[in-house]
């Protein structure tokens, strides 16, 4: 139960009043549900051994400190068997796991155990293409005083592939994310745009692109566009109605939120100019 407070000010022609009047909004709290931060991040030119997987739960609408899960158990497995265990770090809720070998197409399988119940995904890691360069156009939008930033990249013609965008201008700290697939633009060269007047010359600017599953792409549409509505970023808090590719095979009714993905991504540092 929550109590709002409403301040009613009357305004009169002679006389100016204002009473306060407390109203009781019941809050309908749902339990708290899993949720699975399992995103796996190959960058270019890296070994990628060193992975983390986060778990948490979801809190009430005014809560502001996200509850961690502690003491689980979780491994990934590959098709060549080999088994990557992930171990709670010291931070609560972190788990981490310092030899896991990426390989590009390879199929992997995601096992969480947590309070009695098991949490299953399989994906693949997707690879991605490297970012070729990036352009910048001034005085763009239709205001004229916007600047614009422009990430190309060439598709793989003999794949369908889906890729993810991040936007991370260092004037902001959520950053900006970007899907979109190659459908109109096989084998051909293909650019994300990122456009703001609040870019300024001097500030940093960070690309990550990353390789996605045709599964994972409509699963961030749907965030991004939710995201979008709301001014936020699809990560701030995952969507109770947003259902990820993690089941609980214990009771599939009770499922987690998040998402199980592999991603090989590029990454650039642009100075605005």
């Amino acid at each position: 139960m929550k109590n709002i407070k409403i301040i009613v000010a009357f305004i009169g022609l002679i006389l100016i009043s204002s009473c306060e009047k407390v109203v009781d909004i019941d809050l309908n709290t749902m339990e708290p549900k899993l949720v699975i931060d399992a995103a796996i991040k190959w960058q270019k030119g890296t070994v990628g051994n060193v992975q983390t997987i986060k778990l948490s739960t979801t809190t009430s609408y005014y809560d502001n400190q996200i509850p961690t899960v502690s003491g689980a158990t979780i491994y990934i497995t590959d098709v060549a068997n080999n088994v990557f265990n992930f171990v709670e770090s010291s931070v609560p809720g972190s788990y981490v796991c310092s030899n896991f070998s990426p390989v590009l197409n390879r199929n992997y399988t995601l096992t969480v155990n947590s309070n009695g119940a098991t949490y299953t995904a399989t994906e693949t890691l997707k690879p991605v293409p490297q970012i070729n360069r990036i352009e910048q156009i001034n005085n763009a939008g239709f205001s004229g005083k916007d600047i614009e930033i422009k990430t190309y990249y060439t598709d793989n013609g003999a794949t369908q592939d889906y890729y993810l965008t991040k936007f991370k201008p260092s004037y902001t700290v959520i950053p900006i994310y970007f899907a979109q697939e190659d459908i109109s633009f096989q084998g051909n060269q293909i650019f994300s745009l990122y456009r703001s007047d609040k870019l300024k010359p001097g500030q940093n600017f960070e690309v990550t692109l990353s390789g996605i599953s045709k599964q994972y792409y409509n699963y961030m549409r749907i965030l991004i566009s939710i995201a979008g509505s709301n001014s936020g970023s699809p990560f701030q808090s995952p969507s109770a109605t947003v259902r990820g590719n993690i089941i609980n095979t214990t009771n599939d009714a009770n499922y987690p939120l998040g998402y199980f993905s592999l991603s090989e991504q590029d990454y650039r540092n642009y100075i605005v100019n």
